[in-house]
């Protein structure tokens, strides 16, 4: 992705996949931001392809509570095909209760890869 705004691109994931809570406009999101055969890896398990992305952000969205959202913690960077974002989560108006930071491969101007990593507080 030479030339990519990376900024743009993951926030856009972010908040159109990862804060979307409509299972269908998730899944169009992710149809134009992700290759077909794009592997999601959480720290406890991998998925692949679009429904199964799909499928574990539901299960992600299901475990917090209603209010909560993902917010970006500054601009997202990259180069030579990796994009690194750092993001929070909690209610609008409270303390973050979770912090971490994704990073991305893309190729052809999808995304590849994406590892999602999570901050121990401790």
């Amino acid at each position: 992705m030479q030339g990519a705004d990376y900024d743009n691109f993951m926030r856009r994931n972010l908040t159109h996949v990862f804060n979307e809570r409509d299972p269908q406009k998730r899944l169009d999101v992710i149809r134009e931001l992700y290759d077909p055969n794009a592997v999601l890896n959480e720290p406890e398990r991998s998925v692949t392809g679009h429904e199964a992305i799909s499928s574990a952000v539901t299960e992600l969205l299901g475990s917090l509570p209603p209010e909560f959202s993902f917010t970006a913690m500054g601009p997202a960077i990259g180069h030579h095909s990796l994009g690194r974002l750092r993001w929070q989560s909690g209610a609008p108006d409270g303390p973050a209760v979770v912090k971490g930071m994704d990073i991305a491969h893309f190729a052809d101007g999808r995304i590849q890869s994406l590892h999602v990593f999570i901050e121990d507080e401790n």
